[in-house]
């Protein structure tokens, strides 16, 4: 019988630390936009999708950057579904990833199963962590609810016996959603249902991709002669499949540089795509026509790629590729949701064996797409995919039964909101908590209460119905802080200046209202009256901090990095060291405030002790993808010299038309 229990899983890992207690008001920094020029003669429904819905900002969304890179044994509650022939373990609380997916007559684990649990810079939010099967949902990249809890309960599953559920509400998109998880008995394969639905009376852009993380020693296979090309320097191009620019790009180490080739599968084909090792085994993801898009993720051979594979889990540990399943041809689109209306899609995952000659032989790609389709639909035939969604569409609805972890209380409250009752995924009032309260007494009230101490202002709601709330409710500060923040986020700049100005006068805090104007000035290129606010804003919050605790530490990390830097781009470094020498000492030890210090000596002209922070090394924990900093940093640092092999996480040739 299949079975789902609780586990708990020790890894050596980092903690998650707080999230950063400011709203993130700047624009995402986003890798994957293109230039315009690339855009020309795409397919038309790519243009139109590459166009609709981009995600400008991670707001309501705070960034996770409270990690660092210090691991101790840590315990990760896992949620175990097990039959016969497959062990399946879930990560609840970090975005329902799948940690493994063992198979049992084989002896083997299909995908790459992270030794560590290592937080770094990837969410559209910041904290992610590699490995696994992840489900990404919200807009291009992956997804805010990466080390995030869902919830997570026992539903009866199709054929009778147990699923497992995992929901939560999407708050970039505010959109509700579930991922059902089953194993039939006997089977070797996992079915994954998944539904999307929009409760809104508009049309909401929609993005998801399934990410499977597989051992790179092995060759990807989809059913496509094309693909599509994005090699991070903001460009997409057509290339044919397997062979590009001289080399079998179905290997991911036969790449040197990172990239994405997104398969052109033609309509009407089967969709699955499969990674196999040389003797012609490994995983296959397979699914219904909805989820059409088929990606490969590759790391590559070169220095870059190998130090962020190494950064990612540790030395030693082997390295991955990404096989990846999408509603789009590519990562870089959305599609459209009606209003009030739903998406979903079956998923199965399971290993495949088929004839090594045929997988690597060279120059038959025509044969070895053929002979894996062959050996797929005889153990798991097409039909049987379509009769598996048909069956398990219905329990979609069900009610969940036991229920074994929780999530955050916001889709609770947008069910007070709107009064909506999603069936088959209950957002209980029993979940709301501290972070919902103030804004169910604003729902209630129409009054957003003031705190009853000081402190950061607790997260901000942005749809437009809060906004609107907002807008009726007494000016009161905290109201015109978290109105402010909505009217940025809207777009509406100028009537965002004047809710902060509003409630600056009001308040007896004023360093928050501080920190959003200058973030207002920043951005419209006003540099010295955003290093005076900034200035004005540090000096308020060392004025009013308590203690050294975790929530105060943050907050004074938080705005002093971003002082410094505004100091320094005013060029006014003895204002910035001003700053810098009231950080908390365990601050300025940290790899992203070491890194910044050498900005700082560089601006003080101290090139020597610039130096001397590159040697004597640091780790800059919330590193972004795609991230040239430390290499512009070092290039000042030491003119002409190599960039250091611990530093260098280029993702790209310094000067290259390809990308690879």
């Amino acid at each position: 019988m299949t079975v789902v229990r609780r586990e708990v899983l020790t890894l050596p890992g980092a903690e998650l630390g707080p999230a950063n207690p400011l709203p993130p008001l700047r624009p995402l920094d986003e890798v994957h936009e293109l230039d315009e020029r690339s855009k020309d003669d795409l397919p038309l429904e790519m243009a139109r999708q590459l166009g609709y819905g981009p995600l400008r900002s991670v707001l309501p969304e705070r960034i996770r950057d409270g990690y660092g890179r210090d691991r101790a044994p840590v315990d990760l509650d896992t949620i175990v579904i097990e039959n016969d022939r497959l062990k399946v373990t879930v990560l609840p609380g970090l975005g329902g990833r799948i940690a493994s997916l063992f198979h049992k007559p084989t002896g083997c684990e299909l995908l790459y199963r992270n030794p560590v649990f290592q937080p770094a810079a990837f969410a559209l939010n910041g904290a992610w962590f590699s490995g696994g099967i992840e489900w990404n949902i919200g807009a291009t990249g992956h997804s805010a609810l990466s080390c995030a809890p869902l919830h997570a309960a026992r539903v009866t599953a199709p054929d009778g016996g147990e699923m497992l559920r995992l929901w939560e509400w999407e708050r970039l998109r505010d959109l509700p959603f579930q991922v059902d998880l089953w194993l039939p008995e006997g089977s070797d394969f996992l079915y994954v249902g998944v539904r999307i639905r929009n409760p809104h009376e508009k049309p909401a852009p929609v993005y998801w991709w399934s990410n499977i993380a597989v051992p790179e020693e092995r060759r990807v296979i989809a059913p496509a002669r094309e693909a599509w090309h994005f090699g991070y320097e903001r460009a997409l191009r057509r290339v044919p499949v397997p062979k590009f620019d001289g080399a079998d790009r179905t290997y991911p180490l036969n790449s040197e540089y990172p990239a994405d080739y997104f398969y052109e599968v033609e309509d009407g084909r089967r969709r699955w795509i499969t990674a196999l090792d040389e003797n012609g085994h490994g995983l296959v993801q397979t699914s219904t026509d909805v989820l059409r898009g088929r990606k490969l993720f590759m790391w590559g051979s070169g220095t870059g790629g190998r130090r962020w594979q190494e950064w990612l889990s540790g030395p030693g540990t082997g390295g991955y590729a990404e096989i990846q399943a999408g509603l789009a041809r590519t990562q870089l689109e959305h599609v459209r949701l009606e209003a009030e209306a739903e998406i979903s899609w079956l998923e199965a995952y399971g290993p495949l064996s088929a004839d090594a000659g045929a997988v690597h032989s060279a120059g038959e790609w025509g044969a070895a797409v053929d002979e894996v389709e062959g050996r797929l639909e005889r153990v798991l035939p097409r039909a049987d995919v379509e009769a598996a969604y048909d069956a398990w569409l219905p329990h979609a609805d069900a009610e969940p039964g036991q229920r074994l972890a929780v999530g955050s209380g916001w889709g609770a409250l947008e069910v007070l909101r709107t009064g909506w009752k999603p069936t088959g995924t209950p957002f209980d009032e029993s979940t709301l908590g501290e972070v919902q309260a103030p804004w169910r007494e604003l729902l209630e009230t129409g009054l957003f209460p003031e705190p009853r101490r000081v402190g950061a202002p607790g997260p901000s709601l942005t749809a437009p119905a809060w906004r609107d709330m907002l807008e009726t409710a007494p000016a009161r500060p905290l109201s015109e802080y978290h109105l402010g923040v909505a009217q940025w986020h809207a777009g509406d700049r100028a009537q965002a200046v004047r809710s902060w100005e509003r409630g600056l006068e009001l308040s007896a805090s004023d360093w928050p209202f501080l920190r959003c104007l200058a973030v207002a000035d920043a951005t419209d290129g006003h540099r010295e009256r955003a290093a005076d606010r900034y200035t004005e804003a540090f000096d308020d919050l060392c004025a009013e901090r308590r203690d050294g605790g975790e929530a105060w530490v943050a907050a004074t990390a938080a705005l002093g990095r971003e002082a410094i830097e505004a100091l320094l781009a005013a060029g006014r470094a003895g204002d910035a060291r001003g700053v810098w020498d009231r950080l908390h000492p365990a601050t300025r030890a940290r790899g992203r405030f070491r890194l910044l210090e050498s900005q700082l000596l560089l601006a003080e002209r101290e090139l020597g002790a610039a130096r001397d922070v590159f040697e004597a090394g640091f780790e800059v924990e919330d590193l972004r993808e795609g991230a040239e900093a430390i290499g512009e940093i070092w290039a000042k640092v030491a003119p002409g010299e190599p960039l250091p092999a611990r530093y260098d996480f280029r993702m790209r040739p310094e000067s290259s038309p390809s990308g690879d």
